[in-house]
Protein backbone atom coordinates (compact mmCIF):
# COMPACT_ATOMS: atom_id res chain seq x y z
CA UNK A 1 0.00 0.00 0.00
CA UNK A 2 1.34 3.33 -1.09
CA UNK A 3 1.11 6.51 0.84
CA UNK A 4 0.01 9.68 -0.27
CA UNK A 5 0.33 12.88 1.18
CA UNK A 6 -2.38 16.17 0.50
CA UNK A 7 -1.08 18.45 -1.77
CA UNK A 8 -2.07 22.04 0.09
CA UNK A 9 -0.25 23.83 -2.33
CA UNK A 10 -0.30 26.98 -4.11
CA UNK A 11 2.07 28.31 -6.97
CA UNK A 12 3.96 30.05 -4.40
CA UNK A 13 4.78 27.25 -2.13
CA UNK A 14 4.36 24.46 -4.35
CA UNK A 15 8.45 23.29 -4.81
CA UNK A 16 8.90 23.52 -1.10
CA UNK A 17 5.36 21.90 -0.33
CA UNK A 18 6.23 19.08 -2.58
CA UNK A 19 10.06 18.36 -1.12
CA UNK A 20 8.99 18.60 2.01
CA UNK A 21 6.47 15.97 1.82
CA UNK A 22 8.81 13.64 -0.26
CA UNK A 23 11.25 13.97 3.14
CA UNK A 24 8.34 13.26 5.36
CA UNK A 25 8.51 9.89 3.27
CA UNK A 26 5.02 9.64 0.96
CA UNK A 27 4.79 8.16 -1.77
CA UNK A 28 3.07 10.52 -3.88
CA UNK A 29 0.79 13.87 -3.65
CA UNK A 30 -2.69 14.62 -4.68
CA UNK A 31 -4.31 17.89 -4.96
CA UNK A 32 -8.10 18.80 -4.11
CA UNK A 33 -10.57 21.01 -6.53
CA UNK A 34 -10.33 23.87 -3.87
CA UNK A 35 -9.31 27.06 -3.62
CA UNK A 36 -6.01 26.52 -6.42
CA UNK A 37 -6.36 24.72 -9.47
CA UNK A 38 -5.17 21.23 -9.14
CA UNK A 39 -3.27 20.38 -11.81
CA UNK A 40 -0.53 23.47 -12.06
CA UNK A 41 0.82 23.10 -8.70
CA UNK A 42 1.55 18.88 -9.98
CA UNK A 43 3.73 20.47 -12.57
CA UNK A 44 5.95 22.04 -10.06
CA UNK A 45 5.97 19.15 -7.75
CA UNK A 46 7.25 16.98 -10.94
CA UNK A 47 9.96 19.54 -11.28
CA UNK A 48 11.41 19.67 -7.84
CA UNK A 49 10.31 16.12 -6.24
CA UNK A 50 11.20 13.98 -8.77
CA UNK A 51 10.38 10.56 -8.36
CA UNK A 52 7.23 11.04 -6.20
CA UNK A 53 3.61 10.16 -7.51
CA UNK A 54 1.08 12.92 -8.57
CA UNK A 55 -2.49 12.78 -8.79
CA UNK A 56 -5.59 14.88 -9.02
CA UNK A 57 -8.11 13.83 -6.46
CA UNK A 58 -10.09 15.26 -7.63
CA UNK A 59 -9.98 17.37 -10.64
CA UNK A 60 -13.83 18.41 -11.57
CA UNK A 61 -14.65 17.17 -14.59
CA UNK A 62 -17.80 18.09 -15.59
CA UNK A 63 -16.51 21.87 -16.53
CA UNK A 64 -13.48 20.57 -18.26
CA UNK A 65 -13.74 19.28 -21.57
CA UNK A 66 -12.46 15.74 -22.57
CA UNK A 67 -9.29 17.63 -24.91
CA UNK A 68 -8.19 19.85 -22.20
CA UNK A 69 -8.05 17.03 -19.91
CA UNK A 70 -6.55 15.18 -22.59
CA UNK A 71 -3.58 17.00 -23.05
CA UNK A 72 -3.07 18.23 -19.55
CA UNK A 73 -2.60 14.47 -18.39
CA UNK A 74 -0.52 14.01 -21.44
CA UNK A 75 1.81 16.85 -20.03
CA UNK A 76 1.46 15.87 -16.52
CA UNK A 77 2.71 12.35 -17.69
CA UNK A 78 5.53 13.51 -19.13
CA UNK A 79 6.38 16.09 -17.18
CA UNK A 80 6.43 12.90 -13.92
CA UNK A 81 8.13 10.58 -15.96
CA UNK A 82 5.29 8.16 -15.84
CA UNK A 83 3.75 8.86 -12.36
CA UNK A 84 0.65 10.92 -12.99
CA UNK A 85 -2.82 9.98 -12.56
CA UNK A 86 -5.45 11.75 -13.57
CA UNK A 87 -8.36 11.44 -10.92
CA UNK A 88 -11.85 12.74 -11.72
CA UNK A 89 -15.00 13.46 -9.90
CA UNK A 90 -18.22 14.73 -10.68
CA UNK A 91 -18.76 17.31 -7.77
CA UNK A 92 -22.45 18.06 -6.95
CA UNK A 93 -24.92 19.20 -8.39
CA UNK A 94 -25.51 23.11 -6.72
CA UNK A 95 -21.17 23.72 -7.76
CA UNK A 96 -20.95 22.25 -10.82
CA UNK A 97 -24.38 24.55 -12.38
CA UNK A 98 -23.62 27.94 -9.44
CA UNK A 99 -19.39 27.90 -9.01
CA UNK A 100 -18.45 26.76 -12.70
CA UNK A 101 -21.55 27.89 -14.77
CA UNK A 102 -21.81 24.59 -16.39
CA UNK A 103 -24.58 22.09 -17.57
CA UNK A 104 -25.08 19.02 -14.18
CA UNK A 105 -27.62 16.22 -15.84
CA UNK A 106 -26.94 12.13 -15.96
CA UNK A 107 -23.74 12.21 -13.95
CA UNK A 108 -22.86 8.52 -13.91
CA UNK A 109 -23.84 8.71 -17.76
CA UNK A 110 -21.81 12.00 -18.61
CA UNK A 111 -19.18 10.62 -16.20
CA UNK A 112 -18.48 7.34 -18.16
CA UNK A 113 -18.58 9.28 -21.80
CA UNK A 114 -16.09 11.94 -20.58
CA UNK A 115 -13.39 8.75 -19.79
CA UNK A 116 -14.17 7.18 -22.90
CA UNK A 117 -13.71 10.35 -24.85
CA UNK A 118 -10.38 11.38 -22.97
CA UNK A 119 -8.98 7.95 -23.79
CA UNK A 120 -9.70 8.23 -27.73
CA UNK A 121 -7.42 11.02 -27.58
CA UNK A 122 -5.11 8.77 -25.65
CA UNK A 123 -5.59 6.13 -28.64
CA UNK A 124 -5.16 8.74 -31.16
CA UNK A 125 -1.57 10.36 -29.62
CA UNK A 126 -0.26 6.52 -28.32
CA UNK A 127 -1.71 4.46 -31.00
CA UNK A 128 -2.35 6.84 -33.95
CA UNK A 129 -6.03 5.61 -34.11
CA UNK A 130 -8.62 8.03 -35.60
CA UNK A 131 -10.00 10.90 -33.37
CA UNK A 132 -13.70 9.46 -34.00
CA UNK A 133 -15.71 9.62 -30.53
CA UNK A 134 -19.56 10.24 -31.35
CA UNK A 135 -21.40 10.26 -27.90
CA UNK A 136 -24.21 11.60 -26.15
CA UNK A 137 -22.51 14.71 -24.56
CA UNK A 138 -19.09 14.41 -26.89
CA UNK A 139 -18.34 14.81 -29.88
CA UNK A 140 -14.43 14.44 -30.99
CA UNK A 141 -13.60 13.61 -34.89
CA UNK A 142 -10.97 16.08 -35.84
CA UNK A 143 -6.84 15.46 -35.21
CA UNK A 144 -4.67 16.74 -37.59
CA UNK A 145 -0.55 16.68 -37.58
CA UNK A 146 -0.36 19.83 -36.04
CA UNK A 147 -2.26 19.11 -32.87
CA UNK A 148 -1.25 15.42 -32.41
CA UNK A 149 0.48 15.35 -28.99
CA UNK A 150 2.69 11.87 -30.09
CA UNK A 151 3.12 8.98 -28.42
CA UNK A 152 3.99 9.42 -24.58
CA UNK A 153 7.07 7.36 -23.88
CA UNK A 154 6.14 6.83 -20.57
CA UNK A 155 2.88 4.99 -21.13
CA UNK A 156 -0.73 6.38 -20.82
CA UNK A 157 -1.76 8.09 -17.57
CA UNK A 158 -4.19 6.27 -15.64
CA UNK A 159 -7.49 7.82 -15.08
CA UNK A 160 -8.81 7.11 -11.46
CA UNK A 161 -12.35 8.05 -10.98
CA UNK A 162 -14.17 9.52 -7.37
CA UNK A 163 -17.42 7.63 -6.77
CA UNK A 164 -19.54 7.22 -3.76
CA UNK A 165 -23.03 5.82 -5.18
CA UNK A 166 -23.50 2.56 -6.89
CA UNK A 167 -23.68 4.50 -10.33
CA UNK A 168 -20.55 6.49 -10.57
CA UNK A 169 -18.91 3.35 -8.37
CA UNK A 170 -19.93 0.90 -11.65
CA UNK A 171 -18.64 3.34 -13.81
CA UNK A 172 -15.28 3.34 -12.35
CA UNK A 173 -14.74 -0.58 -12.69
CA UNK A 174 -16.37 0.03 -16.08
CA UNK A 175 -13.82 2.40 -17.80
CA UNK A 176 -11.44 3.98 -15.23
CA UNK A 177 -8.33 2.24 -13.82
CA UNK A 178 -9.24 2.92 -10.91
CA UNK A 179 -11.32 4.15 -7.73
CA UNK A 180 -10.71 7.15 -5.22
CA UNK A 181 -12.74 6.79 -2.54
CA UNK A 182 -14.97 9.35 -0.78
CA UNK A 183 -12.96 11.00 2.27
CA UNK A 184 -16.74 11.01 4.17
CA UNK A 185 -17.00 7.44 4.07
CA UNK A 186 -17.12 4.65 6.99
CA UNK A 187 -15.11 0.92 6.61
CA UNK A 188 -18.95 -0.69 6.74
CA UNK A 189 -19.65 1.71 3.77
CA UNK A 190 -16.94 0.97 1.84
CA UNK A 191 -16.68 -2.78 2.05
CA UNK A 192 -20.87 -3.01 1.85
CA UNK A 193 -22.21 -0.75 -0.78
CA UNK A 194 -18.71 0.10 -2.99
CA UNK A 195 -16.19 -2.88 -3.04
CA UNK A 196 -19.50 -5.37 -3.35
CA UNK A 197 -20.13 -3.41 -6.72
CA UNK A 198 -16.42 -3.03 -8.05
CA UNK A 199 -15.79 -7.17 -7.24
CA UNK A 200 -19.09 -8.20 -9.57
CA UNK A 201 -18.37 -5.43 -12.34
CA UNK A 202 -14.38 -6.46 -12.47
CA UNK A 203 -15.93 -10.42 -12.60
CA UNK A 204 -18.61 -8.99 -15.31
CA UNK A 205 -15.53 -7.68 -17.78
CA UNK A 206 -13.62 -10.71 -16.57
CA UNK A 207 -11.08 -8.00 -15.55
CA UNK A 208 -8.36 -9.18 -12.47
CA UNK A 209 -8.82 -6.92 -9.36
CA UNK A 210 -4.96 -6.70 -9.64
CA UNK A 211 -5.27 -4.46 -12.65
CA UNK A 212 -7.66 -2.21 -10.51
CA UNK A 213 -6.44 0.12 -8.05
CA UNK A 214 -8.34 1.80 -5.02
CA UNK A 215 -7.28 4.53 -3.68
CA UNK A 216 -8.79 5.33 0.20
CA UNK A 217 -8.02 8.94 1.89
CA UNK A 218 -8.30 8.57 5.31
CA UNK A 219 -9.26 11.40 7.77
CA UNK A 220 -7.45 11.58 10.69
CA UNK A 221 -7.59 12.89 14.42
CA UNK A 222 -4.21 13.08 16.15
CA UNK A 223 -1.17 15.43 17.69
CA UNK A 224 1.84 15.25 19.98
CA UNK A 225 -0.44 16.58 23.27
CA UNK A 226 -3.71 17.31 24.58
CA UNK A 227 -4.04 20.29 23.09
CA UNK A 228 -2.89 19.58 19.58
CA UNK A 229 -5.16 16.74 19.54
CA UNK A 230 -8.60 18.71 20.70
CA UNK A 231 -7.47 21.41 18.17
CA UNK A 232 -7.06 18.41 15.66
CA UNK A 233 -10.84 16.63 17.05
CA UNK A 234 -12.49 20.57 16.39
CA UNK A 235 -10.99 21.44 12.67
CA UNK A 236 -12.33 17.56 11.80
CA UNK A 237 -15.71 17.61 13.41
CA UNK A 238 -16.38 21.01 11.07
CA UNK A 239 -15.32 19.01 8.25
CA UNK A 240 -17.15 16.26 8.89
CA UNK A 241 -20.26 18.57 9.43
CA UNK A 242 -19.53 20.83 6.20
CA UNK A 243 -19.89 17.40 4.26
CA UNK A 244 -22.67 16.23 6.01
CA UNK A 245 -24.77 19.13 5.52
CA UNK A 246 -24.48 17.96 1.65
CA UNK A 247 -27.32 15.87 0.47
CA UNK A 248 -25.43 13.73 -2.26
CA UNK A 249 -23.02 12.75 0.63
CA UNK A 250 -26.63 11.16 2.90
CA UNK A 251 -25.63 7.80 2.14
CA UNK A 252 -23.11 6.99 4.39
CA UNK A 253 -24.81 8.55 7.13
CA UNK A 254 -28.22 6.65 6.98
CA UNK A 255 -26.60 3.70 6.99
CA UNK A 256 -25.51 4.43 10.82
CA UNK A 257 -28.73 6.08 11.67
CA UNK A 258 -27.75 9.71 10.98
CA UNK A 259 -30.21 10.83 8.56
CA UNK A 260 -31.99 13.27 10.33
CA UNK A 261 -28.71 15.26 11.15
CA UNK A 262 -28.15 15.91 7.44
CA UNK A 263 -31.03 18.89 7.16
CA UNK A 264 -30.40 20.12 10.45
CA UNK A 265 -26.81 20.96 8.95
CA UNK A 266 -27.63 22.32 5.57
CA UNK A 267 -30.27 25.01 7.31
CA UNK A 268 -27.16 26.10 9.42
CA UNK A 269 -24.99 26.42 6.11
CA UNK A 270 -27.96 28.38 4.42
CA UNK A 271 -28.33 30.33 7.26
CA UNK A 272 -24.53 31.27 7.18
CA UNK A 273 -24.13 29.46 10.84
CA UNK A 274 -20.96 27.38 9.81
CA UNK A 275 -19.21 27.95 13.55
CA UNK A 276 -22.04 26.34 15.00
CA UNK A 277 -22.02 22.94 12.77
CA UNK A 278 -19.53 20.94 14.86
CA UNK A 279 -21.14 21.24 17.80
CA UNK A 280 -23.38 18.64 16.00
CA UNK A 281 -21.29 16.04 15.12
CA UNK A 282 -20.99 13.90 18.38
CA UNK A 283 -18.05 11.34 19.16
CA UNK A 284 -19.87 7.76 17.64
CA UNK A 285 -19.96 9.92 14.19
CA UNK A 286 -16.64 11.31 14.44
CA UNK A 287 -14.76 7.88 15.31
CA UNK A 288 -17.60 6.08 12.47
CA UNK A 289 -16.01 8.65 9.70
CA UNK A 290 -12.40 8.93 11.03
CA UNK A 291 -9.44 7.62 12.37
CA UNK A 292 -8.75 8.92 15.94
CA UNK A 293 -5.70 7.98 17.99
CA UNK A 294 -2.32 9.43 19.20
CA UNK A 295 0.13 9.86 16.89
CA UNK A 296 2.11 6.16 18.19
CA UNK A 297 -1.09 4.12 17.33
CA UNK A 298 -2.09 5.69 14.07
CA UNK A 299 -0.47 3.73 11.86
CA UNK A 300 -2.00 0.68 13.35
CA UNK A 301 -5.28 2.26 13.06
CA UNK A 302 -4.87 3.12 9.36
CA UNK A 303 -3.99 -0.43 8.60
CA UNK A 304 -6.39 -2.00 10.19
CA UNK A 305 -9.18 -0.14 8.81
CA UNK A 306 -7.74 0.53 5.49
CA UNK A 307 -5.15 -2.15 4.46
CA UNK A 308 -7.23 -4.82 3.74
CA UNK A 309 -8.93 -3.38 0.24
CA UNK A 310 -6.54 -0.17 -0.36
CA UNK A 311 -3.96 -0.32 -3.18
CA UNK A 312 -3.23 3.43 -2.28
CA UNK A 313 -4.01 5.64 1.06
CA UNK A 314 -4.04 9.16 1.46
CA UNK A 315 -4.07 11.13 4.47
CA UNK A 316 -6.70 14.51 5.01
CA UNK A 317 -5.41 15.69 8.21
CA UNK A 318 -6.46 19.80 7.68
CA UNK A 319 -4.92 20.89 10.96
CA UNK A 320 -1.44 22.17 11.73
CA UNK A 321 0.32 19.27 14.26
CA UNK A 322 4.39 19.68 15.19
CA UNK A 323 6.87 18.92 12.30
CA UNK A 324 7.75 15.61 13.49
CA UNK A 325 4.06 14.17 13.65
CA UNK A 326 3.43 13.03 10.03
CA UNK A 327 6.66 11.43 8.73
CA UNK A 328 7.01 9.06 12.15
CA UNK A 329 3.35 7.92 11.12
CA UNK A 330 4.28 7.61 7.20
CA UNK A 331 7.63 5.45 7.96
CA UNK A 332 5.53 3.44 10.68
CA UNK A 333 2.92 2.57 8.16
CA UNK A 334 5.17 1.54 5.81
CA UNK A 335 6.64 -0.77 8.78
CA UNK A 336 3.18 -2.09 9.87
CA UNK A 337 2.73 -5.89 7.99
Amino acid sequence: MKIDGPFYATVENAASEAKRLQEAGYDGVYTLEGNTDPFFPLLLAAEHAPGMDIATAIAVAFPRNPAHLAYQAWDLQTMSKGRFSLGLGSQVKAHVERRFGCEFSQPARRMREQILAIKAFFDCFQQGSPLNFDGEFYQHTLMTPMFDAKPNRYGVPNIMLGALGPLMTKVAAEVADGLILHPFNTESFIRERQLSVIDKQLRAQEKERSSFTVSATAICVTGNNEEEYRAAEQSVKGLLAFYASTKAYLPPMEALGYAELQPELNRLTREGRWSEMAALIDDDFLQAFAVCDEPRNMAKRLKQRYGGFSDRLGIYAPYMTMPDVWPGIVASLKGVG
